[in-house]
């Protein structure tokens, strides 16, 4: 049976334990993402508290992290989702993502309307995928594609 959660601190605290044990292995993301046979992007979202894991999934990233088969059950149920307090971010990383849709988020919003119509993306039925790639004037480039089902207003 699934279960859920309803207050974030449990799966917080799970978070903090998985990434030190992350940390003591030496472990990569995508090797624990290997390990559960999911995305890299999905599992690192899960390890960190904001999805649930298929049951297979979480036994083996708990074994390879080293957690008990609480945490196995605990990287099952469905969290109080969203990482993030309010306010604007002080984390550079994040931070600039929130810079990129205060200044982009109404451009996105105008195309996604002219090009689909009223409604929204999904963040459920999503994939996330983060490359590297080699800037041609030197350095490197980050690519983040966001791929979600778009979902039309219907009228009731």
């Amino acid at each position: 049976m699934l279960h859920s959660q309803f207050d974030p601190a449990a799966r917080q605290a799970l978070a903090v334990e998985a990434v030190a044990a992350k940390t003591r292995k030496d472990l990569s993301w995508q090797q624990i993402a290997d390990a559960a046979g999911l995305s890299v992007a999905f599992v690192t979202a899960a390890v960190l508290g904001q999805h649930p894991l298929p049951a297979p999934a979480a036994r083996a990233v708990a074994a390879l992290l080293g957690l008990d088969d609480d945490a196995a059950l605990l990287l099952e149920t469905v969290p109080t989702r969203g990482s993030i307090p309010g306010g604007i971010p002080t984390d550079p990383t994040i931070y600039r993502f929130h810079e990129m849709l205060q200044v982009y988020g109404t451009t996105l919003k105008a195309l996604v309307h002219e090009q689909f119509g009223d409604g929204i993306i999904s963040a459920i039925n999503f994939k996330l995928d983060v490359r590297k790639v080699a800037d041609p004037d030197g350095g490197e480039r980050a690519v983040i594609t966001l791929d979600g089902k778009y979902l039309p207003t219907r009228p009731f």
